[in-house]
């Protein structure tokens, strides 16, 4: 849907967290529960719908949801994972895996607002724009998990065993280490040495 009125151009879209998925669910007492699936991040909750009723769980109950999402035409796998969110605290807290190995690629997802330059002739001026933004963890074996703001320097740390062959591979292949697709490459690479 678009809709112009008063010089403001608006596109509708959609969301993975705002939409309901077929898929199922693993809850920490080990059942499997399959309905119609949506999650919320922010939140750390899923509902499930199963027959005509809503379910709705916490990280705390979950293990592992995957769900079909149709609006990127894939499969997507979460795990509940326990996340240390202030000195000494502890919480399982919901985390898509975008490559699992030796060292995982982990994120988390939030709708965000941001301020878009219209640059066209007929439209000056600029608008505010919903955008998935994602925030990108690496798990190691041992099970730690280290947030990743994007900085090459803080990937280098991350993957010091064998920086000096990712840092090559990264130049040879001009990947951007703050991009989904090229991290998703550099991860699975270095899990491959």
């Amino acid at each position: 849907m678009i809709f112009c009125a008063a010089g403001f151009l608006s596109h509708a879209q959609e969301f993975s967290s705002e939409v309901w998925h077929d898929g199922y669910l693993i809850t920490t007492e080990d059942d499997t529960v399959r309905g119609l699936i949506k999650y919320d991040m922010e939140a750390n909750i899923v509902q499930l719908i199963q027959g005509n009723v809503v379910k709705t769980f916490s990280s705390h109950k979950i293990f592992y949801f995957e769900i079909y999402d149709k609006l990127v035409d894939n499969y997507r796998q979460f795990y509940s994972i326990p996340y240390n969110v202030n000195y000494n605290y502890e919480i399982p807290i919901i985390f898509e895996v975008l490559y699992e190995g030796p060292l995982s690629l982990l994120s988390r997802e939030a709708i965000v607002q941001e301020s878009v330059s219209n640059s066209s002739a007929y439209w000056g001026g600029s608008f505010i724009q919903d955008k998935v933004h994602y925030t990108f963890y690496f798990l190691h074996k041992d099970g730690k998990i280290d947030l990743y703001l994007g900085k090459k320097s803080d990937l280098m740390n991350i993957m010091s065993k064998h920086s000096s062959e990712v840092k090559s591979f990264i130049k040879k292949n001009r990947l951007k280490t703050d991009e989904l697709r090229d991290l998703i490459r550099i991860t699975a690479f270095y899990n491959a040495i």
